[in-house]
């Protein structure tokens, strides 16, 4: 009886506990509705009395009923003529499913008449009114299909590395290149050649990085995410291949809860397990044979953070795991994990076991939270590992190696180890016997040490908790190779006559970079120095590019020399974050939009080193989000958080009411991401939140914007036709918060925002025949099967037949090896691989030495063993400058 009680009773639980949950969402919805409703009445309101407003400064009679919103729109030479005229309606969706958009197309009726001719569309109910240019009314029409752009996206390089919050992610290939990862990308950056290649499979942010001990084979996990529609993106991790950046494996969809925290190959073995901690409550650790993609044996791990996981080098049935308060011995045994706990014996438990690396002779060293660094060996005690000792200078222990937590340990080649201290930025050197040699710190404005990778001879590569990639020695100090931000980035633009674009965000830096170099030539600007505690958010050139504004989030705006990154001035305009600051194209006006809905104008003179206060624009009933002004400077357009769409006389500080007076204006930029030349860019189901920022080429051809769901999409300009087909790319893994463009249109700059990554994209020309991608796609995909796979088929897209243009790009871009560059690759794969002892299995996939003097020789019969022989036979149809002899 009492059980049966006690099960009704849990029933009963339950099922009051569903109705709870049910009730909470009911009322959820309902508070959502409610707020809509409100918004919409507002934006009414504020409608209602713009209009008064506007009549009774004009004398106009309130039966004309002009609308007193305008739009951004484009001089008649921009617009192709399109066939029949018709109003769009974007319907708002019923109550139940408030905040999607849906489209609807009522029935066929031409515009009234050209002063009235407007496409009209809803979101969040909020009725958007985008009025149609003169020479357009007539010929406009809703069915018009848009085709894609001329061009597509194809990243061209990364910049930013994440060692703010993950550990072990910086390795040397043999081919020379280093591979960490930022955003959902992971890169291999060869620093000689100054080139970078992506692997470009994940979809969501790379958590953790793990390479086989082939030096070709790598693993990346991820974290758990949601698509566009909704739809859950599981955890998982996937196995690919350095050289070709093919997929192998794809593990875990569905084992994991939120993310891949950390990753290992097993090494004793061939390499052929995988263990994986999940970044859940409970942190489970799983071991899985890769090749098979099944899972071996998963056990609870611990319920603190688990910061490493890894095979022994030497025991393959071996791992350890360390993190908050612990380090694990696991034993695999028949499909089964057993743990035994690393005892400190007469030591203070650390609070964090921070890092794992292990000797020659197969012991096991960490560094911890309280700079000490511990020597495990398999000792007497009942746990079956323990600390050797403490005792210094017996080469037993190192207690208090650093000021503070030890983040990175590398064991080189000869024996030695490196350690990487946070709070003391120190890199030390240690002995054999633990005793210390060589020292040096990193500078302060890189940050405290994250990992630590061996290079050639002496040099030592360090990444950063700053973002940073440094290179160096001991000996001679270390200096920047990969520079990023720390926080959430916003603010981007591009200087308007050189190859040099400034972005700046959350951490208060502000970088202004250079195309050439690919970096920051000069440091970064700290806001903090001039504005304390400002983060920036908005920046923007003077026409001139003498000069630049960035506006920040308290309400301040600064100007800056673009040559020196002095303070040339400082002004405070309310207490709301600055989302936009401009300047007009003959830089005699800036216009700052804040958050406080307002949009203060200056006067400027002396080359944009004098500033004077013109007036204030009052008139939006939200935020400002972006502004664009005519190319006359005769005016600005703005928009809001609340969906307006404004427009201003920057002489006066007043709104223009009168559509007529701006809609066949021709504007000098497309920033707004609301107005009848881009309404094509939102998509079914857009709530108004989903697109973040847009941006026109200067020739007026393509139109780039960016989303919240991590892509960056590319239409043709003007986009005037709902749903417009677009190019999409992915790389960033979380809200995209702006794009832009180049001077010259070549290259696409998109800021990322939580993932804190720049990237940049070249524009190239997109394939006008099939046939053609067909044909060459199968051929390059044949072509020696590893060698060149999905990026030769990318790059023969972009290039049509143009085969000399794909195997150069190949080539010096280390893809399979194909092209001018290829023997240096390969050269260099040799040499890393005699070091590395992996010889025999690099040669397995073409990289012997027989087939570099195949490629060095034109393709004689030396290369049969190798690449040789399939270049010397595809060498007529333009793999790079080198033709093959038959």
């Amino acid at each position: 009886t009492l059980t049966s009680a006690g099960s009704l009773n849990d029933n009963l639980s339950g099922t009051s506990g569903m109705e709870v949950d049910d009730r909470i969402s009911y009322l959820e919805q309902r508070l959502q509705l409610q707020e809509d409703e409100i918004q919409v009445l507002k934006a009414a309101l504020a409608d209602v009395l713009r209009r008064l407003s506007a009549c009774e400064e004009n004398g106009l009679s309130l039966q004309r009923k002009v609308p007193t919103k305008g739009t951004g729109l484009q001089s008649s030479s921009l617009w192709a003529a399109q066939p029949i005229p018709w109003v769009l309606s974007f319907q708002r969706a019923p109550l139940a499913s408030l905040g999607s958009m849906a489209l609807s197309l009522p029935p066929n009726k031409p515009c009234p008449s050209a002063e009235d001719g407007y496409v009209k569309m809803f979101l969040r109910g909020r009725p958007i009114l985008m009025y149609i240019p003169d020479a357009l009314v007539t010929t406009y029409n809703l069915d018009t299909k848009l085709e894609l752009p001329p061009k597509k996206l194809k990243l061209d390089w990364v910049y930013g590395y994440r060692g703010r919050d993950c550990r072990a992610n910086l390795f040397l290939l043999p081919t020379g290149e280093i591979v960490y990862f930022v955003a959902a990308v992971a890169v291999l950056y060869s620093v000689e050649e100054q080139r970078q290649r992506h692997y470009l499979g994940h979809n969501d942010d790379i958590k953790c990085l793990a390479l086989h001990p082939d030096m070709v084979t790598i693993a990346t996990g991820q974290v758990a995410g949601a698509s566009k529609d909704g739809k859950p993106l599981p955890p998982h991790v996937r196995v690919w291949d350095s050289v070709s950046l093919n997929t192998l494996h794809v593990l875990g969809l569905g084992a994991f809860d939120r993310a891949v925290s950390c990753v290992g190959f097993s090494k004793s073995n061939g390499g052929g397990m995988l263990c994986a901690v999940d970044e859940s409550n409970e942190h489970v650790l799983s071991v899985w044979d890769w090749q098979k993609e099944q899972k071996i044996a998963d056990v609870k791990c611990s319920n603190e953070s688990v910061l490493a996981a890894t095979f022994h080098p030497m025991e393959p049935t071996l791992l350890i795991t360390c993190g908050k308060s612990h380090i694990y011995f696991w034993s695999l045994d028949r499909g089964s994990l057993s743990k035994r706990q690393g005892i400190f014996e007469k030591h203070e438990k650390p609070k964090y076991v921070l890092c794992v690396a292990f000797t020659e002779n197969g012991d096991v060293v960490t560094g911890d939270s309280g700079g000490n660094l511990y020597i495990w060996g398999k000792g007497q005690c009942l746990e079956g590992w323990g600390a050797v000792g403490a005792v210094q200078g017996r080469g037993l222990a190192v207690l208090g190696a650093h000021e503070g937590g030890i983040f990175g340990l590398c064991v080189l080649r000869n024996g030695t180890i490196v350690s990487g201290g946070g709070k003391d930025r120190r890199v030390v050197l240690w002995g054999r016997d633990y005793q210390k040699l060589q020292e040096n710190e990193v500078s302060e404005s890189f940050g405290p040490v994250r990992t630590i990778a061996e290079g050639k001879d002496d040099t030592l590569f360090v990444g950063t908790t700053r973002n940073s990639v440094l290179q160096g020695s001991l000996a001679t100090g270390f200096s920047s190779l990969v520079q990023g931000h720390m926080e959430e980035l916003w603010g981007l633009a591009t200087h308007p006559s050189l190859d040099q674009f400034l972005t700046c965000g959350q951490d208060r830096q502000v970088h202004l970079w250079s195309m050439a170099t690919r970096r920051c030539p000069r440091p970064g600007v700290n806001l903090s120095l001039s504005a304390p505690q400002d983060a920036a958010r908005s920046a923007g050139f003077h026409p001139s590019g003498s000069v630049l504004a960035v506006g920040t989030v308290t309400g301040r705006w600064l100007v800056l020399d673009t040559e020196t990154r002095d303070l040339v001035t400082i002004h405070t305009d309310g207490s709301e974050p600055i989302s936009v600051v401009s300047f007009s194209p003959d830089g005699s006006y800036l216009a700052v939009g804040s958050h406080d809905n307002f949009i203060y104008v200056y006067g400027v003179s002396e080359g944009g080193r004098k500033y004077s206060r013109v007036g204030k624009c009052s008139g939006h009933s939200s935020f400002i989000t972006h502004l664009d002004w005519a190319a006359d400077s005769s005016c600005f357009v703005t928009n809001s958080g609340d969906y307006e769409i404004l427009y201003w006389d920057p002489t006066t500080c007043r709104q223009i009411p009168n559509t007529g007076a701006v809609r066949n204006l021709e504007w000098a930029t497309a920033s707004c991401v609301l107005g009848f030349g881009v309404f094509g860019i939102w998509p079914e189901g857009a709530d108004g939140t989903d697109i973040n920022a847009v941006c026109r080429s200067h020739d007026g051809k393509l139109l780039a914007s960016a989303d919240d769901f991590g892509k960056v999409h590319l239409f043709s300009y003007p986009c005037c036709q709902p749903r417009a087909p677009s190019h999409a790319a992915g790389g960033h893994s979380s809200h995209v918060t702006n794009v832009a463009f180049l001077h010259d249109d070549s290259q696409l700059l998109s800021t990322g925002g939580t993932d804190t990554s720049v990237l940049q994209w070249r524009c190239s020309p997109h394939p006008t025949s099939p046939l053609i991608f067909t044909g060459w796609a199968r051929r390059g995909s044949g072509l020696g099967g590893r060698g060149v796979g999905a990026t030769g088929e990318e790059r023969i897209a972009e290039e049509g037949s143009s085969g000399q243009g794909w195997a150069v790009e190949d080539g010096s871009a280390g893809a399979g090896g194909w092209g001018a560059e290829g023997q240096r690759v390969r050269a260099q794969v040799e040499l890393r691989a005699e070091q590395g002892g992996v010889r025999e299995r690099l040669a397995e996939t073409g990289f012997g030495r027989r087939g570099a003097q195949g490629v060095e020789q034109g393709g004689r019969r030396e290369g049969a063993e190798g690449w040789g022989q399939v270049e010397a036979q595809a060498g007529s149809r333009g793999l790079g400058r080198r033709r093959g002899l038959n």
